[in-house]
């Protein structure tokens, strides 16, 4: 069986890329673009014309994802630019995060959906304190493959020493985190080495290269049974006289967060309790079977049941307990420290609650990966806590669901996002 042929329908993968300042993140995309061939004759021209004006020697692969001005004045990445292509055996959605630590929050909003961190070190200088924060931020939102790439190999004549070292150190403290599916690979997105051809300078490395490893990376949600949940976003009421077959249409749009659904499946709405079975499922009003993970869809039911935007549909089998107080793990976003005193809102899918602050059982020191006391919270730290909820929530654990297990803490003053968290 060819590579290609074993690989059809692994679907698509999404993944980031994250590291400390100058680890060369955005060159790494940028040369598996180039050499995967997806990127536009106009677009390549484009940012040769402006590696020519910086006066450097050869195209600057970086100013592919760098799009904002004041991230090319600096050299640096400020927010998350995404990225899609596609192998021919599979698509890819490729989020490169920033580096710096007061950007620590848009990394993430990229994490949130990744099923591959790429976590980039540059070999001159090992393991620092923002390769700790992302990696540990990575095993917090539930990205379940890491790789760990040591870049820049050129700048250390391709040493594997240099290389072992690094390795070593990281499954050290990989192992204080309880990280488990992490992989290892050497390689200079600067010159191309072991991203997409191996090259010739690491001959000692025989293992895969990175896009080997992307291709056999395995999709999100295909690695463990998922139950069905499914939080309503809209409820469709066609108004259209002439057409009479519509003026009992009640259908309940929105996107499946997990798990699939079947015509016929006993359902339950929440939270009113309310039961019924699934009388019709449709995409652009076309009925179709079966709704997966992921599409956006709207279910018709058998009965007329009071149903509006906030609700979740599960099936009969498979709800979820109603919490009025949650214990997560967050990540404060803000630059206004968390305060005790305030009210905040929790917003967890499509349903809001207001919800004090019970307890901070502990915040997490990124450098010690000790837990530590804490009266507050400050930008980007990351803490144990609870809250407690003036209306329930019907959520499951973040390891078993990313979608039902996560909410976004919101300021009502100013209704800024604040925090970030995922559920114990």
């Amino acid at each position: 069986m060819s590579a290609r042929e074993q690989f059809e329908d692994h679907g698509l993968l999404r993944f980031l890329t994250c590291g400390s300042v100058d680890d060369g993140k955005s060159t790494l995309i940028g040369r598996l673009l180039f050499d995967t061939k997806t990127i536009l004759a106009d677009t390549l021209s484009a940012i040769a014309k402006t590696s020519e004006k910086r006066g450097m020697g050869a195209v600057d692969l970086s100013l592919l994802t760098d799009g904002l001005q004041a991230e090319r004045e600096q050299g640096i990445t400020i927010d998350v630019a995404y990225r899609y292509f596609s192998t021919g055996t599979r698509k890819y959605i490729i989020a490169d995060a920033p580096g710096h630590e007061q950007y620590t929050r848009n990394m993430v909003t990229a994490a949130s959906t990744a099923n591959l961190a790429i976590i980039l070190i540059d070999a001159r200088k090992g393991i620092l304190t923002q390769t700790r924060r992302h990696s540990k931020l990575a095993s917090l939102v539930g990205i379940p493959h890491l790789l760990v790439a040591v870049n820049k190999m050129d700048l250390v004549d391709y040493s594997q020493a240099t290389y072992e070292k690094i390795k070593a150190d990281y499954l050290e403290f990989a192992g204080k985190l309880g990280i488990e599916d992490v992989r290892f690979i050497p390689l200079s997105a600067l010159n191309g080495d072991m991203i997409v051809d191996r090259g010739d300078k690491l001959n000692w490395y025989d293992g895969p290269t990175l896009l080997d490893i992307l291709e056999e990376t395995p999709a999100a949600h295909t690695e463990h049974t998922e139950k069905f949940r499914f939080p309503v976003q809209y409820v469709c009421r066609p108004q259209d006289s002439a057409n009479p077959d519509l003026h009992d249409y009640r259908g309940f749009m929105g996107r499946v967060e997990a798990g699939t659904l079947k015509v016929g499946d006993a359902v339950t709405v929440l939270p009113s309790g309310l039961t019924s079975t699934v009388k019709a499922i449709q995409i652009g009003g076309v009925d179709i079977p079966e709704a997966i993970t992921e599409q956006s869809v709207t279910i018709l039911l058998a009965d007329e049941i009071d149903t509006s935007r906030g609700d979740m549909i599960v099936k009969s089998s498979e709800v979820p307990a109603a919490v009025k107080q949650i214990e997560a793990t967050v990540c404060w976003l803000a630059e206004t420290p968390m305060d005790r005193n305030r009210t905040y809102l929790i917003r967890h899918t499509t349903r809001d609650s207001k919800a004090k602050l019970a307890a901070i059982d502990h915040r997490l020191d990124v450098n010690t990966l000790e837990k530590v006391a804490a009266e507050k919270l400050a930008m980007n730290d990351i803490a144990q806590v609870t809250f407690k909820l003036a209306q329930p929530l019907f959520a499951d654990p973040y390891l078993e669901n990313r979608g039902t297990g996560a909410f976004i803490i919101i300021d009502e003053s100013n209704n800024n996002t604040v925090g970030a968290g995922m559920i114990l």
